[in-house]
């Protein structure tokens, strides 16, 4: 009889028990350690171990960070290193001993040679903020890890809790040190990046001032050929000016020469993307709160900004009515919000609202057949439209005789029924037109023509005014010059139509009798329908 063969599976329990066993002992003698002191252990609330973020920290440290401040003297020098290596390796000391041996070969490898070694050996060619490289080009190998480690705390500086824990461990220091010394774009890049989305955070904005040499560096960039650096300098830039600190930021874009580079780079650039950081950087500077970056406005504007912008304006046009590129809908958007902010500045406006070619572009985004993707753009051309029309009324009545732009500005009424600006600004501007057609005076032909482009719209029309009936009910009862205005727009409006509408009805057999019957019998019954809503809504 064969013997019986041992089934597999008892082998397998038998090292099943035996690692439970181990895994028991394990627990057993671990739990005679006991816990680290309270003074050992982070404070910070993360997902994300801090020690981590640290050792993330450390292995951005340029090789050469003496050149970080402008100090006097290498013995300055030499103590700065060792307060900045110093500072780190003692956060990392007393938060979690064990990170110290992660990161540690990175401390080793500081260098603090004297600033005229440094300067010969970069003059010619064999040395770099990275290490030992020849003609100023990085270490593949130190540019791939600083890279790695850049990008990881690039992504965590989103987070306020991230940002903060790193600033205080010195990573502005760290970063000026890459940025004064490095010739890698790519190190640029990350390191303005980290640097904007600290920026976000309101309470880091005032660190990043205060840092001496900080702000300086972050404009010296701005003179760097390439668009990934350009667009996070200026992203950085633009969110410096928001702050309770934008004066100094103001006082760092003074001089001529650095307005010109950002016109500069804003009217050459092929990269929507950095077109569209450019202009965000020109409206932060028309928008900012500080009387003294009115006197950067007035440098941009001695040095031809309102022709820039209209310049610009009609490249983007070619490009909405050519080969639409939907990555340029952003800039097309942000450069219309530049023309809005300067047409209500009182010492401004006068360039905007007096530019011919600027409003027959406008004119013709407004024409536009499909306003879906760019209706963002729309409602704001709408905007400067009403502004424009505040400044210059008589341009109105040439407006009055151009029915494809009464057509296009009523098919906007839904892209602003959610926008309470937009949508005072759109029945202004309807208000303005329609005050100036003389039904009276049409030739029946011209009149039918006026009526089909309102019955044509008559839906959106009636669509708005009974989703604000409310709306419009409590603005017409409040007291305030300015809903008292918005209110005699749409019902100036309203009783324009009605005008129109009635004169149309009246010469209603006359039309019949221009050979175009089909079409009056056809309006007929809209034209009521029409009529009545706005009768309904004028009372």
């Amino acid at each position: 009889m064969a013997p019986a063969q041992a089934s597999p599976f008892m082998e397998e329990d038998d090292d099943d028990d035996n690692e439970e066993i181990e895994r028991m002992e394990l627990e057993t003698s671990s739990s005679y350690y006991p816990s680290a002191p309270s003074s050992e252990i982070f404070d910070t609330r993360t997902t994300v171990d801090p020690s981590y973020i640290i050792s993330l920290i450390r292995n951005l440290l340029p090789h050469n960070v003496k050149n970080l401040h402008p100090l006097h003297g290498e013995n300055d020098r030499n103590a700065f290193v060792g307060e900045l290596e110093t500072g780190i390796r003692d956060t990392v000391q007393t938060s979690s001993p064990g990170v110290l041996s992660i990161v540690n070969n990175k401390a080793e490898t500081m260098d603090t040679h004297d600033e005229t070694s440094e300067l010969s050996h970069r003059k010619e060619g064999t040395e770099d903020s990275f290490g030992d490289t020849k003609d100023n080009k990085i270490s593949t190998v130190d540019e791939a890890a600083w890279e790695e480690c850049g990008c990881i705390l690039w992504d965590l500086s989103v987070n306020k809790t991230h940002a903060v824990f790193m600033v205080e461990n010195l990573l502005l220091e760290v970063l000026l040190a890459s940025l004064s010394i490095s010739q890698s774009l790519r190190v640029t890049e990350i390191g303005l990046g980290i640097l904007a989305n600290m920026a976000c955070h309101e309470v880091l904005r005032n660190r990043i001032v205060s840092m001496p040499g900080l702000i300086d560096t972050i404009i010296d960039q701005l003179f760097l050929d390439d668009s990934l650096c350009l667009c996070e300098a200026f992203r950085l830039l633009s969110l410096g000016l928001q702050g309770s600190d934008s004066v100094t930021w103001v006082n760092a874009l003074q001089p001529e020469h650095i307005l010109r580079r950002i016109l500069w780079v804003v009217e050459n650039t092929l990269n929507p993307q950095l077109l569209e950081k450019g202009i965000s950087l020109l409206l932060a500077i028309i928008e900012s709160q500080q009387e003294i970056a009115q006197t950067l406005l007035e440098s941009l504007m001695k040095l031809g900004l309102p022709s820039l912008l209209v310049s610009l304006l009609a490249c983007e046009m070619k490009h909405l009515f050519g080969e639409r590129v939907p990555d340029r809908y952003s800039a097309l958007d942000t450069l219309l919000r530049v023309l809005e902010a300067l047409s209500v500045l009182d010492d401004h406006s006068e360039a905007i609202s007096s530019n011919e070619e600027l409003l027959w572009l406008i004119y013709n985004l407004i024409k536009l057949p499909d306003k879906f993707e760019v209706s963002s753009s729309c409602i704001t051309a709408v905007v400067l439209i009403a502004n424009v029309m505040t400044d210059k009324p008589d341009l109105a009545s040439e407006a009055s005789q151009d029915l494809s732009l009464l057509q296009g500005l009523l098919s906007l009424i839904p892209f602003v029924s959610n926008d309470l600006e937009a949508r005072s600004a759109l029945w202004s501007i309807l208000g303005r037109v329609l005050v100036r057609v003389q039904e009276d005076e049409m030739s029946p032909p011209s009149l039918h023509q006026y009526v089909r482009v309102l019955v044509n719209k008559s839906d959106f029309i009636e669509e708005d005014l009974i989703d604000h009936r409310d709306e419009d009910s409590n603005e017409y009862h409040q007291s305030s010059n300015t809903s008292h205005v918005k209110e005699t727009a749409r019902t100036t409006s309203l009783s324009r139509i009605c005008s129109i509408l009635q004169r149309w009805i009246t010469v209603g057999e006359n039309i019949i009798k221009k050979d175009i019957i089909g079409e009056a019998c056809a309006d007929h019954e809209n034209v009521e329908k029409l009529l009545q809503c706005c009768r309904s809504y004028t009372v």
